[in-house]
């Protein structure tokens, strides 16, 4: 039986969040135990009248590769992803497990290596959705797995996920259009701030953001989605941050992080599980050590963690940052084959001040700043 949530899900991808039109050659890819999703989305391309292209992947076979290559054929260039993020209009993936844990037992540094011959194509895809001639979204389709992760049955993970996109509603557009234009009123406010100082619990930390573009999101690219994101300056981060959440990564949990920063560069790591992997994953190239992203999660109807990023980035009342490559769209210049978001909970007594007027406290945005 067809959850017709689903198919408002890919009907909400197709025509909102990437805006399929006739002659797009759209990239479509997700693992095995998403093919539901996949041919859902495909369905709705077709109906838009774009030319639909679908990759499944598979952790198994992923599994076999990390294990047995070589370090040079786990360098090897994804000549595949190269040529699709090259030539599609648009890419949507949906992210999907059978099982959460399949990649604990790998060596980390085989994890990096293979992380590398991702370089070429990740450089098209940052390139390309910079400058929007590639539109894009990513969504999660409910497993099993995920489930349990998350703490749920399959039947209440389901229920999270859809409300999550609002999916639930009769009219998720305009719920999000709604949105968008509340948190594009901050976006305004934080273009042309030079300089953000974040406070919590063990968390005293001071980004530059000048010049730097604000984006409200709203389901157009991740979804579901509620976050307003920028770049700092490569030079810009100063200071000390706690993750209060654990960071994912590659099917792994890195617990408890904690970071020094000068200039811009993580000079001091550590966490009270996976320090090792942590480190492995910051090595990786010479744009890891350095930040992409900065975020204020905004979505308050995702109230708790469930170990996965989609979501828990969104956390309203959270921060989070980007290790690694940054948005072209924002001004980011940093370079890197990672894109690590970690989460800083701000809910007991975190503030943000934005040159120095404080207008974010205790995981809330103060409106009165807003008020003319």
């Amino acid at each position: 039986m067809k959850d017709f949530r689903l198919e408002k899900l890919a009907s909400l991808l197709v025509n909102y969040s990437t805006k399929v039109k006739p002659g797009d050659f759209v990239f479509i890819m997700g693992q095995e135990v998403a093919i539901p999703w996949i041919k859902a989305v495909t369905r709705e391309v077709l109906r838009a009248g774009g030319h639909p292209e679908s990759l499944i992947t598979s952790d198994e076979i992923e599994e076999e590769i990390l294990k047995i290559s070589t370090i040079e054929q786990l360098r090897e260039n994804n000549f595949l992803m190269e040529q699709m993020m090259g030539k599609a209009d648009v890419f949507l993936f949906g992210w999907g497990n059978s099982n959460v844990k399949g990649f604990s037992n790998i060596d980390p540094m085989r994890i990096q290596e293979r992380q590398k011959g991702n370089k070429a194509w990740r450089k098209l895809y940052s390139d390309r959705t910079g400058t929007g001639d590639l539109r894009w979204c990513g969504t999660q389709f409910p497993t099993i797995a995920d489930a349990q992760e998350a703490a749920m049955s399959l039947s209440e993970y389901e229920d999270f996920v859809y409300a999550a996109g609002l999916l639930d509603k009769e009219d998720p557009v305009a719920q999000w259009e709604k949105i968008n234009e509340e948190q594009s009123r901050w976006a305004r406010y934080l273009e042309g701030k030079k300089e953000l100082h974040f406070r919590a619990t063990d968390t005293d930390l001071k980004v530059r953001v000048d010049g730097r573009r604000w984006i409200s999101c709203a389901g157009t690219e991740n979804f579901p989605d509620g976050e307003i994101f920028s770049t700092p300056l490569i030079n810009g981060v100063d200071g000390h941050v706690r993750f209060t959440f654990p960071a994912i990564y590659k099917q792994r949990s890195v617990e408890d992080v904690r970071f020094e920063i000068k200039e811009g560069r993580i000079v001091k790591a550590h966490a009270a599980k996976g320090e090792d992997f942590l480190h492995s994953v910051l090595d990786t190239d010479e744009g890891s050590r350095y930040f992409g992203e900065i975020a204020i999660g905004t979505n308050y109807g995702i109230k708790q963690f469930t170990s996965n990023t989609l979501f828990d980035e969104k956390i309203g009342g959270t921060f989070h940052m980007a290790a690694g490559d940054a948005p072209k769209e924002t001004g980011g210049e940093n370079e890197s084959v990672i894109h690590w978001d970690m989460i800083c909970d701000m809910r007991q007594g975190g503030e943000i001040t934005a040159d120095g007027e404080c207008f974010y406290k205790d995981g809330a945005f103060i409106t009165e700043i807003l008020k003319e």
